[in-house]
This record gives structure tokens, sequence and C-alpha cells, in this order.
């Protein structure tokens, strides 16, 4: 989810739970640790390295207030000071969400955009604003709500979605020209006063941005960097797996080949899980089963609960049992976990938990990107 340094040349990756990874120069891991919140969101500065409640995954849990906004880190991801106070809202299941937002640390001093306010602020040494920034992009602030209705969405404005601190000492941040973030713009803020010096409004829900140290910007489309990255690189998918389906009948990773196959990892007590499985179906069902498939792995130690869930959700796509031996094998830290494989079986891309629609919509894009590609790339 989101690249900051750390030291000795190597990078501190956030996954999309919020655990916080250190890869080496080979790309290899060699260190990793559990998420300080719910899900974390990293940056770094040197050996300092601060969390934030990640924007990008966020988790309805209650808080009572007494959590700090931020945690500053040692080089183990061990918390040792907190800096600010969280906004506990009317409704306390909304706490990670009010306080979700992009973190950046520069010359040892920290800076905060929450996801849902129109504010950017920079803090003192013990959280307390220095000065508070505003776009006025929205002229009465409120905490998110329920919606009305039967269904549990919850209404809210998407402001702060990333920031850095660029190579020339200004403040940049990526945020929502309106509240449902359908076309994003960019903001330069003068790290000392607060105050917005350029705005650039990009017209694109999506984007990628670079500035260079005189402060030139960048604008690349996502999709085209994503398309130049090499296949060649892309490792296999491992351990091959060689497991039974519902009916006994042997089901091995290499039956998958020649097509693109995502491995869905899940169980019968998993509640996102629940919610994931009909955005499956219909994603099985938008292509054809020469071009994609589903192995749906129950990880279940309970044969007839695995089985009550099958019978209850009546998946198109097969059910292979796991029997509650994948996640030592596998390694993942918490269910759904998924994996997109290419037609030679190597990973395109992990899915940590469930994302919703707009994680299914994203996925079934990349899906026929992939079925589609000149397969001379792929060799």
């Amino acid at each position: 989810m989101a690249v900051a340094s750390y030291p000795r040349n190597r990078l501190l990756i956030t996954e999309r739970t919020g655990e916080g990874v250190v890869f080496d120069t080979a790309g290899t891991p060699v260190r990793e640790w559990e998420s300080t919140f719910p899900a974390s969101l990293y940056a770094s500065e040197g050996s300092r390295i601060i969390a934030s409640r990640s924007p990008y995954f966020v988790q309805f849990i209650a808080e009572d207030g007494s959590a700090p906004l931020l945690w500053l880190l040692d080089t183990l991801g061990r918390p040792h000071q907190g800096l600010g106070t969280i906004h506990v809202p009317d409704i306390p299941y909304l706490v990670q969400l009010v306080n979700a937002g992009p973190v950046a640390l520069s010359g040892g001093v920290a800076y905060f955009a929450p996801l849902v306010r129109d504010e950017i602020l920079r803090l003192d040494a013990t959280g307390s604003p220095v000065w508070r920034s505003s776009r006025g992009l929205i002229p009465v602030e409120r905490d998110p709500r329920f919606a009305a209705g039967k269904g549990r969405r919850v209404e809210h404005a998407l402001i702060n979605i990333a920031m850095t601190v660029g190579p020339d000492g200004r403040l940049y941040v990526l945020g929502a020209q309106d509240s449902a973030a359908t076309n994003l713009r960019l903001d330069v803020l003068e790290t000392e006063t607060g105050a917005i010096v350029a705005t650039r409004v990009l017209n694109t829900a999506a984007t990628a941005i670079a500035v260079n140290r005189r402060g030139t910007i960048r604008v690349l489309d996502p999709v085209a960097l994503l398309a130049q990255t090499p296949t060649q690189g892309r490792e296999p998918f491992a351990p091959p797996f060689a497991l039974p389906d519902t009916a006994g009948k042997p089901v091995r990773l290499d039956q998958y080949r020649g097509k693109v196959t995502l491995v869905n990892f899940w169980a019968s007590w998993c509640e996102p899980c629940r919610e994931e499985f009909p955005h499956m179906a219909e994603l099985y069902r938008a292509f054809s089963r020469d071009q994609f498939d589903i192995a749906a792995i129950s990880d279940d130690v309970s044969d007839g609960k695995m089985r009550a869930f099958v019978r209850e959700f009546r998946p198109p796509f097969p059910i292979l049992v796991g029997g509650g031996r994948m996640k030592a094998a596998y390694h993942y830290r918490g269910l759904p976990y998924s994996v997109l494989l290419d037609k030679q079986g190597r990973v395109i891309e992990r899915i940590f938990g469930f994302g919703g629609e707009v994680e299914f919509r994203r996925l079934r894009e990349t899906i026929a990107r992939e079925i589609h590609a000149d397969s001379a790339a792929h060799r």
C-alpha cells in the first residue's frame, strides 16, 4: 500500500492490512512487524518511523479515545511515543475512519491529513497543531454517519488520500476536488506556514505523481506504468497445492495453467469472507472458463461448518478443502487472502482482506488486461 525509506538503503513496505515489512536491496524480506493500529500506514525519515491509521484499509472498530492519533516507532516497529489525540465521533465504531489519514515526516516534523476532513496539519513534538490548513472544499464539516436504510453504508467525504514532503522541501497532498473523490487534485504547501502555493486539478480518479528537486511536477498514468512491469520477474506461486474438492476429487495447481486464476483462502467463521463470496461469484461468471478460474480454498478445521457455508452460498466455482493447514503453508496473516496468478502460475498480485466493490471492479480490469495481453510478453 505504501513504500518508505529504511536505514541501510532498505525499504519499508506497508501491507494492506497494516503490517510493516522491510526489504533489502535484493528484494528479500528481512524484518516484519504487526500493525500498531487496527490497520496502519507508515512513513519514515532516517531511523524515525511514524504510523497513522491507514486511509486505505479502514477498520470499523470502536475506541475510547485513549490511543494517540499517531505513533512514533523504533526500527523494530515497536511504538515508543504517541502523538496527538483522536476525535471520537458520536458513533464510536467510526473512530478509525474519522482518524485515518496519510502521514509524512521531514526534518523531524510530522504532518497529518485526515481522510474525511478538509484539513492538513503540521504537528509539534507533542502532537499539537502548529498550523492547520484547509482547501475550503466543505462549508460545514460533519462526522461520518450511517446512511438511512437497511444497508450499513457510511456517508462520508473523501478528502486527503496521500501526502509526502518532496525533494524541494514542500508538502505535496493528493486529495479530492469533490467529496466523492471522482476527480483528484494536488495541493502544494509551504511547510513553515501551511500556505497553499499551488493547486493542480487532475480530472482523474487515479494517478501517479512524481516531483523533482526543482518542484517540477509530472503526472503519470498508473495503468500505463503497471503495463510496463516486466512479467519475467514474477515469482511462481508456492507451494503448489494438491487438495481435494468437496467431493474428494484431487485438484492440483498445475491444472489451472493456461488461464488467469484467483486463488482465494477463506473460512466459514470469517465475516469479510461472507461479504466477499457474492463478488467472487460475479467475477467468476464475467469470464469464460478457458480464460479465468477461481480456486477457493477453505481453511476451516471443521468440515461440517465448511460444508454449511458452501450450502448457504452455493458458489459456482470449485471449493477446495484445506483442513486448517493453509495458514502454516502460505503464511498469510488474516482472511480473506487472495493471490491472482497469470497463465504460467506466477503471482500478479496479492490481495489482503476484502476491499468491496471498488476492489473487485479493479480486479476485473486487471484480469481482462492479463487475459488479452500479448502472449509473447509472458514467455
